[in-house]
């Protein structure tokens, strides 16, 4: 009696398929490596020798590539079945996975002599690589894992989820290890700082905020809503810019001092944030300012998927982003007024 091959199985064997094909591109990436040198070397160029791969934050990457690329592919493979969010984040997992290739290539060839800030931009790429894998992780889940019926999609969905999780984890990973080198080494990186961890949370979330809201009908009828979208932008602009600043090592050229220019940023972020809260809220959620208390009351909700983000969950989601950064920028104001206060104090006195 001949039995018919189950869909269950053909996943197996694909899931099997990319691991393998993983690991043969690896492979082969080495031996290209280490052929390419040979070449340089017998042909009289002087070249350097790449890292090895086995070093602690270069062995992260292929981890970090497997991961990815293993979410990528298994969601490109469920097809119409991923729905609106798998495609959001597909394009997501697609991009880490192609730019840590594009990393651990140039660190296998040792360009990074060549290319003094790529030391840096590493560790910012490492930073919001991490938040950007968590987050997608956790939203996947929530929005669309939670909500498939049982059978093979939602294996599948569980397997992107987790390894959607290994690679923000191994990407916190090189995070940590970097700092541990800074500490070793003593070397500074501002992303690695308390202030420039900071920036990279308020750039994020601002992102994330942005993505929300480019649903225009969430804010376009309103000219209250308008005002937050406008503090979203005003507000990620400087924190944008601050990262640019010391990264290229320019803060030092600002008019006045670089920690007093950061307390007044954060005071007015803080601020400007604090009215967008309560603006959203208002007009978003209570139905004297026209705004939906509850996601049954949104008739743009009533026709939607059941994994489908309608428009109440965007303004939701926006909403908990908001007060989330706000403390995030609470925190940051905190941490410049202690360190104008240390600096004041330092100061000598006339008499």
């Amino acid at each position: 009696m001949v039995t018919e091959p189950r869909p269950e199985d053909d996943h197996v064997v694909m899931w099997i398929t990319d691991i393998r094909m993983a690991v043969v591109f690896v492979k082969e990436l080495r031996k290209w490596i280490e052929s390419d040198n040979k070449l340089g070397t017998n042909s009289g160029t002087v070249r350097v020798t790449p890292q090895p791969v086995s070093q602690p934050v270069s062995l992260l990457r292929l981890p970090q590539l497997f991961s990815t690329c293993m979410s990528f592919s298994l969601v490109a493979d469920m097809g119409i079945h991923r729905g609106y969010v798998g495609n959001w984040f597909m394009s997501i997992w697609c991009f880490c996975c192609a730019v840590t290739l594009i990393v651990l290539t140039v660190e296998l060839r040792r360009f990074p002599s060549e290319f003094p800030f790529f030391w840096y931009l590493s560790n910012t790429y490492a930073c919001y690589t991490a938040l950007f894998c968590l987050s997608a992780s956790i939203i996947y889940s929530l929005t669309y894992v939670q909500f498939l019926p049982y059978g093979p999609h939602r294996d599948q969905a569980i397997a992107v989820t987790a390894f959607s999780y290994i690679a923000s984890v191994f990407y916190a990973m090189e995070v940590v290890k970097m700092w541990e080198r800074c500490k070793i080494y003593k070397t500074s990186c501002y992303v690695l700082t308390v202030p420039g961890l900071l920036k990279v949370l308020e750039t994020f979330m601002a992102g994330i905020i942005f993505a929300f809201i480019s649903n225009t009908s969430l804010y376009l009828h309103q000219p209250a809503l308008e005002w937050c979208v406008a503090v979203y932008s005003i507000c990620f602009i400087p924190a944008a810019l601050a990262i640019l600043l010391n990264l290229g090592q320019w803060e030092y050229r600002l008019p006045g001092p670089f920690p007093l220019f950061q307390l007044v940023l954060s005071l007015l972020s803080v601020l400007l944030y604090i009215s967008a809260l309560v603006l959203w809220l208002l007009y978003q959620f209570n139905k004297e300012f026209g705004g939906h208390p509850q996601r049954s009351s949104d008739e743009d909700c009533k026709d939607e998927l059941a994994y489908d983000m309608c428009a109440w969950d965007q303004r939701l989601a926006v909403a908990i982003l908001t007060a989330a950064n706000l403390l995030v920028y609470v925190t940051e104001l905190g941490y410049w007024a202690c360190q104008v206060s240390v600096e004041t104090k330092a100061l000598p006195r006339v008499s």
